[in-house]
């Protein structure tokens, strides 16, 4: 960049050659040494030397570069704090920083990715080993350098010792560069500790793996609550190393690996279990003394404009702080509560017997159920406030079309759901129903949009429970049209049709949508006569819905998850002798016999890896699905159970009366029960099955009854 007429011809005694680039905070120049070293010198704008507050933090950006100048990171030369405008000169790196070769050259190929995610680790290492936390780790920061990754500017970085009363970091402001921030920056910014530098990483190798962030939006507060609530977008990220950008992005800090792990994942392809949250099932008076933090999702309603003028630093100032769920916490203001949905159509007489809700998402500060004829009902996360509730039919005539209703998916503030819109085509009685999905706003209800799925006796009711719809990042696959000939893409933010396809004949050979790590597949029977005889598995390209691969597997299996880069499908029938492997990437198909058999009435699920088992009488068991080698066996004492949630140490399962049971996943051993309650309504419990408890932090909560849920904190357990 060419030097302007402002410039300085010198700074502190170095010669000014050229500009390097600027920034919110100051400019940064091309200098040169009296023994002709160059240099990278960094002045900071007039506005902010009179700050008196700016000039403490800028003390510290030179004392927290100068204790990690090493290998791994650009080493102090000089600096001068005190000067009428601060500056701080460090050894300049020939290349480009990674944002730039990102958008001039693309993402970078898997060698180099392996170079930069090694590169960074041992950066980050080197800076905490220092006692340092460098809290803005962007591609902006990342020098790439011919002997490596160099990481540059500490402007935000603290001291890992620093007490939270430290008045720096109580001045209700969180420093950070939003799409590379970790979620604890947003919500607890006086709590971020080495944690955060490891979701940064996971971040920017992303970045570098694909050529966008995995939660970049249009929105800045969109980002913020990605970052915070919603998932990951790293389906380009190169399989080799989509374990490392997985771990790196776990939301809990604790569960995050150590750059030590990480280098080691890097060099052995094997990762020690990450450390995970505190194990819930300790007695509280053996637990470390921490106090509850209220976690605060803190933005700024100018945050896009600040994010325009491309500041090597944000500062995201409080304004209308908004609370949200943070893992490994409780949602801001919670307390324990119970409460039952109100009845969203109080005048139509219900179709059948009652039951449960089916399915329940947490997304914000909302906690949305369906099922039961509800479309979706919300319950607010902290005191569990029923502010609305949506019918799966609104029109005014209740003609007898579906009784059912779940949720399909939840994204950023969003929940996918769908409605049946039953109306009368003559005067005999006769009816008609149209099929929609939707996206609604969590917070208020409202449609933000409405697609018609299918109009009319051909159409297919779009319920995930069926097999008929999915959620995937680029937003909702349905079987679509009046004769359900097609499956289609409805895209996230508008609801349209992005790509349709056809299925095939559903007569001969019936198919199921079914999505595992949040990618596509679809399932399709294969019939001799009137038995299922195989099972074709098909997995969808996301882009376009075409078949990326299909194998074909003997008998009737379904998919109960993925665990460890492959599907684990296990037979619809009968006892469970075995279970198929489908390599997610090479498609190659392998079988795991069961060291014990596991019985017909069990249902099974893959969580974190594991395979569970379970029995309508309560039993549990753990199965390894790449060995096929039983784990533990348990009594849960909860009968009937519906899926279960996991956490990182501990598996809930819940009854339809809402009896819960916390069991350890490692010994099996039951650590915590609830009783069930009875005021959920006049409910058969015996042939009801219920949604699946939902954990937020450490806060559980656990649908029950008739269209009711209760919370309870899992370290009470």
């Amino acid at each position: 960049m060419a030097l302007r007429e402002s410039d300085p011809a010198e700074v502190g005694g170095y010669r000014i050659e050229d500009r390097l680039g600027s920034g919110g905070m100051g400019v940064v120049y091309l200098a040169r040494s009296d023994s002709g070293r160059r240099l990278a010198l960094k002045v900071v704008h007039a506005q902010y030397a009179d700050d008196d507050e700016f000039r403490i933090r800028f003390r510290r950006e030179v004392a927290a570069a100068r204790q990690v100048s090493g290998a791994f990171t650009a080493p102090v030369v000089d600096a001068d704090a005190d000067a009428p405008r601060p500056w701080m000169a460090t050894l300049y790196i020939p290349g480009e920083d990674l944002g730039t070769h990102v958008r001039r050259h693309g993402p970078l190929p898997l060698p180099k990715l392996y170079e930069l995610a090694a590169g960074l680790a041992e950066a980050i290492r080197d800076i905490h080993r220092a006692g340092m936390v460098h809290r803005d780790l962007k591609p902006a920061n990342v020098m790439l350098a011919e002997d490596g990754p160099r990481v540059i500017d500490f402007g935000i970085s603290r001291a890992a010792e620093f007490a939270a009363s430290d008045v720096l970091t109580q001045t209700g402001r969180v420093m950070g560069t939003p799409p590379f921030m970790s979620p604890e920056q947003f919500s607890s910014p006086q709590d971020v500790g080495p944690a955060a530098d490891v979701f940064s990483l996971g971040s920017v190798v992303a970045y570098a793996a694909t050529g966008h962030g995995p939660f970049d939006s249009p929105s800045p507060y969109e980002t913020a609550v990605r970052v915070v609530d919603g998932a990951a977008e790293i389906d380009d990220v190169p399989p080799e190393l989509l374990p490392f950008v997985q771990l790196c992005l776990e939301k809990h800090p604790k569960s995050r690996p150590s750059p030590d792990e990480l280098l080691r994942l890097l060099r052995n392809g094997e990762m020690p279990g990450p450390r995970s949250e505190p194990d819930s099932g300790t007695p509280r008076d053996e637990q470390p003394s921490t106090p509850r933090r209220r976690k605060r999702l803190i933005l700024l309603s100018a945050l896009s404009a600040l994010l325009v003028a491309a500041a090597t630093t944000l500062t995201v100032m409080s304004v209308n702080a908004e609370p949200t769920p943070v893992a490994g916490d409780l949602p801001s203001g919670w307390q324990a509560w119970h409460k039952r949905s109100k009845d969203p159509s109080p005048d139509k007489d219900p179709i059948g017997p009652s039951s449960p809700f089916n399915r329940c998402a947490a997304t914000g500060r909302s906690l949305v159920c369906a099922g039961d004829d509800v479309m979706a009902t919300r319950f607010a996360l902290a005191d569990g406030r029923n502010t609305w509730a949506r019918s799966i039919d609104e029109t005014a005539d209740d003609l007898g079309g579906s009784s059912a209703g779940t949720i399909i998916g939840a994204r950023g503030g969003s929940v996918y759901v769908y409605g049946a819109d039953d109306r009368p085509v003559d005067g005999d009685g006769l009816s008609k129903t149209r099929y929609t999905v939707q996206a609604l706003d969590a917070e208020t209800g409202k449609a933000r949009w409405k697609t018609v799925t299918g109009d009319g006796d051909g159409a297919t009711e779009p319920n995930r429970e069926h097999g008929a719809s999915i959620a995937v990042p680029a937003g909702v696959i349905t079987v679509y049209g009046d004769d359900s000939k097609y499956y289609a893409l409805l895209g996230a933010d508008d609801g349209k049709v992005r790509w349709k396809r056809p299925l095939p004949d559903q007569e001969t050979d019936p198919c199921l949508l079914r999505a595992a790590d949040r990618q596509a597949y679809l399932l399709c029977a294969r019939l001799t006569g009137d038995d299922i005889t195989g099972t074709s598995v098909t997995r969808l390209d996301p882009a376009t819905g075409r078949p990326d691969w299909t194998v074909k597997i003997k008998g009737d299996q379904d998919i109960a998850g993925q665990a460890d880069g492959r599907l684990v499908l296990a037979g619809v029938t009968g006892t469970h002798r075995t279970v198929t492997l489908i390599n997610a990437e090479s498609h190659v198909v392998t079988t795991a016999r069961l060291a014990t058999a596991q019985p017909e009435g069990a249902s099974l699920y893959v969580l974190r890896g594991t395979l569970y088992f379970t029995l309508p009488g309560g039993s549990v068991r753990a199965v390894d699905p790449g060995t096929g080698r039983q784990l533990w066996k348990t009594d849960s004492t909860v009968e009937q159970s519906g899926p279960p949630a996991a956490s990182a140490t501990r598996l809930y399962l819940a009854s339809p009366s809402g009896r819960l049971a916390a069991i350890d996943v490692r010994t099996g051993r039951v650590t915590g029960t609830r009783a069930g309650r009875d005021d959920g309504g006049d409910l058969d419990v015996a042939t009801s099955i219920t949604a699946p408890p939902v954990l937020v932090g450490d806060a559980l909560y656990v649908p029950y009854g008739l269209r009711a849920v209760y919370t309870a904190d899992v370290r009470d357990l």
